[in-house]
């Protein structure tokens, strides 16, 4: 896909913010992205053929043997090149110049830019005072610049924070520039695709038009089932296909028993009276529990409801006589945070139950449509195709379901008691008028039991954790800040409303350190 536009290669070397350098990009309409450093071989590029690349930083050290280096290739092929901190300082040892350990010059954190005494266009629209805010994470540093490259700022710990060689297009720079700490840094990547001549022109109506081209020329005249779960990635996912191929798809939804209070019948009854697609509303709530009896683990559970969820898939495409692929609603994150920038198994965070292909026995291929978009785009292309905006703006819900809202054993019982409490949080929620400013917000019903007293009886019940972040892409988050007097008022009428908890706290854990969800 995206062959007609221009297209920019990131190639990660496992910096912790990789990620937020594409969606500095995808902001300005240029499409991007991110590869390992590994995958990226000649006949990788001679595929690609990207107009531009970008180094990302990364926790090595040059001066290791086996140091992490993109191809020569992109430096003797006459495109835009630029260098983040450890892109920067490979960069300068691999054109002649020179990188030292830490000594003493190491910066973590704030960190403050001044110009040199040239202008430099990707500096455009900086420095308008005397200095420049950004963010560095640098132990070792450039110690000498490499042939045909000037300086065009520094820090006190970085002589070399910004340079450059114009004539053949190079930049580096030993700060972040995609991170919110450095406040002017999407004006850079703005200046950089300027120079690098992209034209902005990637665009949900372009993405669009290709996706779907790209969907009949995968499937052909091929059956396709599509894991529809509900939420805005599979249901923009079924849309977009639908739209590509009409009959041919078959929406399989799969109510395994860890679905919110009513939402299954709202998922099924929207489906079948406004988008008029082939549904199977799959009921295999006692398989899903039955197999996630007594199991405690998050990354077992996880494993057992991708595992049953194909065996689902698997069985009901026999029942409408085979199908020939399985279509997923995908993300870009998904993928990001099961792949490690090594091009090997990550030092898994967490394992998304779509994704890692599929069982050899399934016969199927997959179509994942949304493979390349953030969660952000996916709600663009959602209005593009013109679902409605109460169903775009739905908070994320997991594949796994409550299951991962539910830490240690699950149980029908906790199941329940969670239910009604995620039930009167967001009611609490929207008639506060908050729903829309919040990315996301959910109970979870803690693995421990308190002591409490209603009326004149003890209890001894379960504890619960609200939580509510606000994100752009799900990539990094914030807690949202709600009232203490929002806070009483929900947790006064989980209490009273919820038979099973009897204590209710607010997580206020940012993303990272923290996930979003509790497994």
């Amino acid at each position: 896909m995206t062959q007609s536009h221009d297209r920019l290669l990131i190639i990660d070397f496992g910096s912790q913010v990789t990620q937020l350098i594409a969606r500095r990009l995808r902001e300005l309409n240029v499409y991007c992205e991110i590869h390992p450093y590994q995958n990226v071989t000649q006949a990788f590029l001679n595929n690609f053929q990207p107009k531009a690349v970008i180094l990302s930083g990364g926790p090595a050290s040059v001066l290791d043997v086996d140091a992490p280096r993109p191809p020569s290739w992109i430096f003797s092929h006459g495109i835009p090149v630029l260098g983040i901190c450890y892109g920067q300082q490979v960069m300068m040892e691999m054109l002649g110049g020179k990188v030292e350990r830490g000594h003493g010059t190491a910066e973590f954190g704030r960190a403050y830019v001044v110009p040199g005494q040239n202008t430099l266009p990707l500096l455009e629209g900086w420095f308008l005072t005397d200095r420049e805010q950004v963010w560095m994470s640098h132990g070792d540093h450039v110690s000498e610049i490499a042939p045909g490259f000037e300086v065009y700022g520094t820090s006190p710990n970085a002589p070399f924070a910004i340079t450059a060689d114009v004539d053949r297009s190079f930049y580096a720079v030993q700060f972040h520039p995609e991170v919110h700490h450095t406040p002017n840094g999407k004006r850079l990547y703005e200046n950089f695709v300027r120079l690098a001549g992209f034209k902005g022109d990637w665009t949900m109506g372009a993405y669009r038009e290709e996706a779907v081209e790209k969907i009949r020329n995968q499937v052909g005249d091929g059956k396709v089932i599509c894991a529809l779960s509900g939420g805005v990635d599979s249901s923009v996912a079924a849309v977009l296909i639908h739209e590509a191929i009409g009959d041919q798809l078959t929406c399989v939804f799969v109510d395994h028993g860890l679905m919110r209070k009513n939402e299954a019948e709202e998922v099924a009854g929207m489906f079948r009276e406004h988008y008029n697609l082939p549904l199977i509303h799959a009921d295999e709530s006692e398989l899903f529990l039955g197999k996630l009896d007594g199991v405690s683990d998050p990354e077992t559970k996880r494993k057992i409801i991708g595992g049953l969820f194909i065996d689902v898939f698997e069985k009901h495409a026999k029942e409408i006589g085979g199908a020939d692929f399985l279509a997923q609603g995908t993300l870009y994150p998904d993928v990001i945070e099961s792949v490690s920038f090594s091009g090997g198994p990550s030092v898994t965070i967490k394992s998304h139950h779509n994704v890692g292909g599929l069982p050899e026995r399934m016969n199927m291929q997959l179509v994942e449509p949304l493979r390349e978009l953030f969660k952000d785009e996916v709600r663009a292309l959602g209005r593009e195709l013109g679902l409605p905006d109460h169903f775009i703006g739905r908070h994320p819900f997991p594949g796994p379901g409550l299951a991962i809202r539910c830490p240690g054993e699950i149980t029908r019982a906790k199941l329940d008691i969670l239910r009604e409490a995620d039930a009167v949080y967001i009611d609490q929620i929207r008639k506060h008028g908050l729903y829309d400013e919040i990315w996301q917000a959910f109970v979870a019903i803690l693995p421990v039991r308190t002591v409490g007293v209603m009326g004149d009886g003890r209890t001894y019940d379960y504890a619960c954790a609200l939580r509510a972040v606000t994100s752009v892409d799900g990539m990094t988050a914030d807690y949202y800040p709600f009232t203490h007097e929002f806070l009483g008022e929900t947790a006064t009428r989980i209490i009273n409303e919820v038979p099973g908890i009897n204590r209710v706290t607010y997580d206020i854990t940012s993303k990272p350190p923290g996930t979003i969800e509790w497994e």
